[in-house]
């Protein structure tokens, strides 16, 4: 008798990003800004003077702070992980029991479910009010109703990007005392409804970050948890004891000291998702097309139309790529730089005119 894999991940599939080179990437919410050359000099002279023989500090003290400094918390109220993924993951697995009740919202992101899933946790979706927006009073209640033991979902969400403010998530929290809340403020640098500086109040409560969006570091892998002292100590107990490397703790060390650059580069990123969003709009109503483009508190506009995998195949063929969601029926397309949102808007409207109007140009 041969060994046979677990069934919970024989029929798995691995998670594949959009393959391929392609000249404008606006598929995966990342940062359009590469580090500045006098940022990377600086790497390179941690780079030279690094220890590689040596094991990470475990803590990321020296992160730690620059992260605490930059947002205005307290160090002793934070966790680093290897990217959020390690982070959620766990939340589900470290953080529960087998069987515990998990609420997430749809749409949201993906992963949520996921590490639930092989958690073997029992999971329980609320459905967004009109496809995009949280009722917390009914998402309260929904909790209440399947006994919730963690409510996880992101705010600004991704896909979407819509957000509740800080008001209901803080009624939230204090609604569902008996549950852990996870509020992922991975897009909250572009918006200003946190939480984030209150997490420590709360004996419920983990708000996470990520350094892969505004901070525009997605290639070195780091996400934060920043709760009370109490749930604080149980993350720093559960992660592994060098989660983080030695060359990511400083490279982002160094990044989050440059606040000027940070607050500057997310600034133009605000201008330029707002540009495209209201431009994408403009084109819509210009032609009178039945697509919705929602307005976004994101780096990203979410657009829904049934001509969403069209849209996506022809930006594909045009060397432009960007995220196709198939059971929302739409597109979710991250802001490039100026140049790379103008070559999108100059496809878009290029689609429109051939393979919709049918009118050749």
């Amino acid at each position: 008798m041969s060994y046979t894999l677990c069934e919970k991940v024989r029929e798995l599939e691995p998670y594949e990003p959009i393959s391929g080179t392609y000249r404008i990437r606006l598929d995966a919410n990342e940062s359009f800004f590469n580090l500045p050359e006098e940022v990377k000099d600086e790497i390179k002279d941690i780079i030279d003077k690094m220890d590689f023989n040596r094991y990470p500090d475990p803590m990321a003290k020296k992160l730690t702070k620059a992260f605490a400094d930059y947002y205005g918390l307290d160090p002793e109220n934070i966790t680093v992980t290897n990217g959020s993924d390690e982070m959620l993951y766990l939340l589900a697995s470290a953080m529960l029991d087998k069987e515990s009740r998990v609420v997430v919202v749809n749409p949201d992101f993906s992963m949520y479910s996921f590490y639930s899933f092989l958690s073997e946790n029992a999971i329980f979706s609320y459905q967004k009010n009109d496809k995009l927006n949280i009722d917390v009073d009914e998402l309260i209640s929904f909790a209440k109703e399947n006994n919730a033991d963690m409510l996880i979902f992101s705010n600004p969400c991704n896909p979407t990007g819509q957000g509740i403010t800080a008001a209901d998530a803080k009624k939230l929290v204090c609604s569902l005392d008996n549950c852990l809340v996870v509020l992922d403020e991975a897009y909250m640098d572009f918006w200003n409804e946190p939480v984030l500086k209150e997490a420590y109040k709360y004996d419920n409560l983990i708000v996470l970050k990520t350094a892969s969006k505004a901070v525009g570091a997605a290639g070195i892998r780091l996400g934060f948890a920043v709760a009370n002292p109490t749930i604080t100590k149980a993350l720093r107990a559960v992660k592994s004891p060098y989660n983080v490397n030695s060359l990511s703790q400083a490279i982002g060390e160094c990044i989050y000291l440059h606040k000027e650059l940070l607050d500057s580069r997310r600034d133009e990123i605000i201008r330029n998702t707002r540009s495209l969003y209201d431009s994408i709009k403009k084109i819509v109503n210009n032609y009178k097309l039945p697509m919705t483009a929602y307005e976004p508190c994101t780096n990203f506009v979410f657009l829904e139309t049934d001509k969403a995998k069209d849209i996506f195949s022809f930006m594909l063929e045009n060397s432009v790529a960007v995220r196709f969601f198939k059971n929302a029926g739409a597109l979710r397309i991250t802001s490039g730089n100026e140049e790379e949102n103008k070559e999108f808007l100059v496809l878009f409207e290029k689609y429109i005119i051939k393979k919709i109007l049918k009118t050749n140009i």
